[in-house]
């Protein structure tokens, strides 16, 4: 049946699709199962995207352009090669992306004040894209006016080797593979920056969000020393330095059930043990639509409490933060003060509820709004909205064009199966501690100076 699974990016019918998803099978307890999804219903858009890895792992979804939000995936399906298929996502895309300058000259909200999609998304040609490039329909959108609706080419999916994805010797064997990526991005031009909505999927499960930005620097932002870098010749020509503040909307597809949100977190006690210091770990439940922000050793997972996997735990993802310049969008402060701002929030999925700020529906102006509105409502339909900022100190060498610079965050899967997707072989039966470790008995090496062993 694998054979029949390896199905290339852009060819499969929905026929197809079903075929794949149903073939993924199901990881069973004695209480509970990760239940195989539902066949993915007909892409509005057309054909769905479809990748199997080399070790069977295989994602599904749908994609579509949203006239403001851009790049739209939905229905976003995994499928372990040996531990079923899991929904992921229900649907991702951006939900505000604020560019305040330090002049204080200029700020713009680049979402819901130009769009990602219409005229701003670019046609890829082969150059921008190394792998498979996709079609559909995309309305002459721009200044409120609506023109005829081309099928051009707008969305990139493309392979790209990884490195290495994991190694151990242990046991008179090595044990390793080399691994790859699978990208799906799509190209909007606003004012003098080319942004690049990319997701990455990893053979593993692992999902990473990114706004790339390149382009060209602002010919007409320019200031003093104060704000901005000087790019020209001596001490002359002070592009202004400027935020790149992004929020995407994540809303979850995890489970059976309701869903929860937990917020995990390791302080340090202040005790010593033998040899180092005792730091612990719990995890909160976050009861009610809220706000959170970073901290060291901080980070949040959706779980689907009623779902299990084989090993009786409940499945979820976590929100990793990687590098941010935290940032209370300017649209917020204006509404509820300077300590507005957010790392990560959580609401429940509404539809009128898409954009970060400058929401134009009658059911807030934004996700603190949201918030509010829902304070007293259980937390179990989550959206994550997570913001990630970069303070832009504009260098010589960005003329001309710029290199690529880029933001993001990480969707880690925690539990959805009890093993690692594709368990190599000889380690099948690694589950839990084991009862033996290179022909010793584990409970002898435990008696050992530990020291010896590292991390």
């Amino acid at each position: 049946m694998r054979a029949q699974q390896r199905i290339l990016v852009g060819t499969a019918s929905v026929a197809l699709l079903s075929m794949l998803v149903a073939c993924g099978g199901t990881a069973v307890d004695g209480a509970n199962q990760n239940e195989t999804p539902a066949a993915t219903p007909e892409c509005a858009a057309g054909e769905p995207l479809i990748h199997e890895f080399e070790n069977g792992a295989a994602w599904t979804m749908c994609w579509s352009v949203d006239a403001d939000r851009g790049l739209v995936l939905s229905d976003v399906v995994y499928s372990s090669p040996d531990q079923g298929a899991q929904r992921i996502i229900d649907s991702i895309a951006l939900g505000q992306l604020e560019v305040p300058y330090d002049s204080g000259e200029r700020l713009t909200s680049d979402i819901t004040d130009a769009g990602f999609g219409g005229t701003r998304m670019k046609t890829l040609t082969e150059e921008e894209c190394a792998g498979e490039r996709h079609a559909t329909a995309i309305p002459n959108i721009g200044d409120g006016e609506y023109g005829p609706s081309p099928e051009r080419e707008v969305l990139c999916s493309a392979s790209a080797e990884a490195g290495l994805g994991y190694r151990s010797f242990e046991n008179g064997t090595l044990t390793t593979a080399q691994t790859s990526e699978w990208n799906v991005y799509a190209i909007s031009k606003v004012g003098w920056y080319e942004y690049i909505s990319q997701y990455t999927f990893t053979a593993s499960g692992a999902i990473r969000p990114q706004l790339g930005a390149t382009g060209d620097l602002s010919p007409v932002d320019y200031a003093d020393e104060e704000h901005g870098w000087a790019v020209g010749e001596g001490e002359a020509d002070y592009a202004a330095s400027h935020s790149h503040n992004a929020v995407w909307r994540v809303d979850w597809g995890l489970g059976d059930g309701p869903q929860a949100v937990e917020q995990y977190d390791a302080v340090d006690t202040g005790e010593e043990g033998d040899e180092s210091r005792v730091v612990e770990g719990t995890l909160a439940r976050i009861e009610h639509p809220a706000v959170a922000r970073k901290a060291d050793r901080r980070w949040w997972r959706v779980l689907s409490p009623e779902t299990l996997n084989a090993d009786g735990h409940p499945i979820s993802y976590e929100i990793g933060l990687e590098k941010t310049d935290s940032f209370t969008a300017l649209r917020d402060e204006h509404h509820h003060g300077p300590d507005a701002g957010y790392d990560v929030a959580f609401t429940n999925a509404k539809d009128c509820e898409l954009y970060a700020t400058y929401n134009p529906a009658d059911c807030g102006r934004g996700v603190l709004d949201f918030i509010e509105n829902g304070k007293d409502e259980p937390l179990q339909d989550v959206v994550s909205w997570v913001a990630v900022g970069f303070h832009h100190v504009p260098r010589d060498e960005d003329q001309s064009p710029m290199e690529m610079h880029w933001q993001g965050f990480s969707l880690t899967p925690r539990d959805v199966f009890a093993q690692r997707p594709g368990v190599p072989d000889g380690r099948e039966g690694l589950n839990g501690q084991p009862e033996t470790w290179q022909g010793e008995d584990v409970d002898d090496l435990v008696e050992r100076d530990a020291g010896q062993f590292g991390g």
